[in-house]
């Protein structure tokens, strides 16, 4: 394979030249020789395909792209090419968007060569991860196309179920005062990809549950006239907490709410919750622990800090309205009444503490934890589809009564 020559740095440069970028910057001891790779992991979406190789130490390497076709190469030192770190080969499949194969091969003693070949042009950003539970050092590799879309996409359309008996009074007609436009509601399940979320006692993952009760949910929205539906995200990959914000932004939500099913440091917690933003310090000890956990998402599921932009990371840790905060609580109350009809509930009151995914300005936001995945006895019922089903019926009357005291006023929508 022939590189091109390097030309002046442009927006363009790095991906049209072989022009070499560290991934990690470690000199002397420092140094990974003789790294051993603990697990190598792929997370395909259609924005983006984040590859992840996870080691005892600290890996370091060069990369460079090239194209004519599009490829990605990347050089890491301290490596022995083995069978684990070929696994990656066989867990790019032929549906990935962005990777059509990968090769391998032991450049020289100490070194790795991988080659990916691209099935278009790629920007990708490759960074290091210190460790962070349950990881250890993290190579991360996310590849994104090359040309972004002009704007925002329309949301996918989410096939529908038929509508789900709620409490509530039926719907059959848009919202009053909204017939120029749909209430548009973000579905977010939480966590994904590198970011498991809590795991239950016999193993079942947060972000596997939450996924499945948010596409129930928003197929349930979506068969209400008037009404639509966006998940954050509709497969199993990262999605960091400033872009859950700026995804419901961006379609002009009404309303956001972000599913989860934490863990506590004790087995015996149990009951659904949900809590809103907080304007001043959390209302328990618990919503400040809980908060805290949530927010560490980013770190968990290895946010590329270098390339996000600071000031908007600043912006949304400030970002917040009374306004805003009234009308969460209003539907947070709403959403635990109906919760605490199908089951136990941890407090009977909206919450309220830190959450960063909650920090839009301008849509009622609320975080709903559905269960405790900790308790045993709650994770049986998680994992069953006909107790999700009834959480998908207890939240979808909660939304429709919200809907039906809070019609939204007129406006241009996006959709």
């Amino acid at each position: 394979m022939t590189a091109h020559k390097s030309t002046p740095p442009s927006r363009r440069t790095w991906l049209q030249g072989a022009v070499v970028a560290p991934v990690l910057l470690l000199t002397g001891p420092q140094i990974a020789w003789g790294a051993s790779i603990l697990a190598v992991r792929v997370w395909p979406a259609e924005a983006y395909t984040r590859i992840t190789i996870e080691s005892d130490q600290p890996l370091v390497g060069t990369q460079f792209s090239m194209d004519n076709p599009p490829r990605l190469v990347i050089d890491v030192d301290g490596l022995e090419l083995n069978s684990q770190l070929r696994e990656l080969v066989g867990k790019v499949g032929n549906d990935n968007p962005q990777i059509a194969r990968v090769r391998l091969g032991q450049n020289r003693p100490g070194r790795v060569r991988m080659v990916f070949d691209l099935k278009q042009a790629s920007r990708p950003q490759v960074f290091s991860l210190a460790p962070a539970s349950p990881y250890q050092h993290r190579l991360v590799f996310d590849l994104y196309p090359d040309q972004a879309p002009a704007e925002t996409p329309p949301p996918k359309a989410v096939p529908n179920d038929p509508p789900a008996p709620t409490d509530a009074p039926a719907m059959t007609t848009t919202p009053p005062g909204s017939m120029d436009r749909l209430f548009v509601i973000t579905i977010d399940p939480g966590h994904g990809g590198e970011d498991p979320g809590a795991r239950g006692p016999s193993g079942l993952l947060e972000k596997d549950v939450v996924l499945a009760i948010g596409h129930q949910l928003a197929r349930q929205i979506n068969t209400r006239p008037g009404l639509r539906a966006v998940l954050t995200r509709d497969g199993d990959y990262f999605v960091p907490l400033h872009e859950r914000v700026n995804k419901a932004r961006q379609v002009k939500s009404d309303l956001f709410i972000s599913l989860h099913a934490d863990a506590y440091f004790t087995a015996k917690a149990r009951g659904a919750s949900v809590f809103a933003l907080s304007e001043s310090g959390a209302t328990s000890t618990a919503a400040r622990w809980m908060a805290r956990r949530e927010n560490a998402s980013d770190t968990i599921g290895g946010i590329n800090v270098a390339a996000t932009d600071a000031q908007v990371l600043r912006t949304l840790i400030d970002m917040s309205t009374t306004a805003q905060i009234k009308n969460s609580l209003k539907l947070g109350t709403e959403l635990l009444g109906h919760l605490g009809h199908i089951g136990r509930l941890h407090k009977n009151r909206v919450e309220q503490a830190g959450f960063a995914v909650l920090k839009a300005p301008d849509i009622p936001s609320v975080l709903v934890e559905t269960a405790f995945i900790s308790n045993p006895e709650e994770e049986s019922h998680l994992r069953h589809p006909a107790y999700q089903q009834k959480l998908v019926r207890a939240l979808m009357s909660g939304i429709l009564r919200y809907v039906a005291d809070h019609a939204p006023a007129p406006r241009q929508g996006l959709i």
